[in-house]
């Protein structure tokens, strides 16, 4: 079965221009609910500095490039997904936005081809803190923060600006992505093959029955 390309009919429809989004004055506490959707939020402005906060960061890890529409392009959209973090007395803490792709528009053999990505078995972490206990062995816990944007893509993948956010300069652009999203179909396995590939090169082997246990032999 041949694939062709999806012609999407409003690649960029669902951004507004920063230079527009700019344009007026914002207001201080949002509601307390966590909202849906960009025109819910961008009166806000602590919303808009999360998703500024959330914008310098992509940048900063070269998740993207700008590039110019083709209509042979697949262009996944993006959008918005709010978070508000709370201590634990309920009151806010934090207000966090992340930039998702509207994965749900790849298609595969274009934009995506393996997206199988390991997960550890419960089994296995039980033997694991069950041996750890017997040998007296210390436990740490590590947190990736924003794991799967660590992701290389092999593929190429279109994508449009971001709402809020879009380039005043090249507004009829489109991002290429170079490293994964959140939403992306292969977002997991490129998270995967990025991590698997840094603990082989540091001397850790992967085990042949759990292939998310990573053993390091100091002998």
């Amino acid at each position: 079965m041949d694939l062709h390309p999806r012609h999407p009919k409003t690649a960029l429809s669902t951004a507004t221009t920063t230079s527009s989004a700019a344009s007026f004055s914002r207001v201080g506490s949002p509601p307390s609910h966590e909202p849906f959707v960009f025109n819910d939020v961008n009166i806000y402005e602590a919303w808009h500095s999360a998703m500024h906060e959330e914008i310098q960061a992509l940048r900063a890890n070269g998740t993207w490039t700008l590039v110019s529409f083709h209509p042979s392009m697949n262009v996944v959209g993006s959008r918005w997904v709010y978070k508000i973090k709370r201590r634990s007395d309920g009151s806010i803490e934090r207000y966090k936005a992340h930039l998702f792709a509207r994965g749900f528009t790849q298609q595969e053999g274009i934009d995506y081809s393996e997206t199988f990505s390991p997960v550890i078995k419960q089994a296995t972490v039980r033997l694991v803190f069950s041996i750890a206990v017997s040998c007296g062995w210390k436990i740490h816990q590590l947190d990736i923060h924003n794991a799967f944007l660590n992701g290389v893509l092999d593929e190429e993948v279109y994508m449009t600006q971001p709402p809020g956010f879009v380039d005043s300069a090249l507004p009829s652009h489109v991002c290429r992505l170079h490293k994964s999203l959140y939403g992306l179909k292969q977002a997991p396995q490129a998270w995967y093959t990025r991590l698997n590939d840094f603990l082989l090169s540091i001397g850790f082997r992967a085990s042949k029955v759990d292939l998310i246990v990573y053993l390091l032999c100091r002998y």
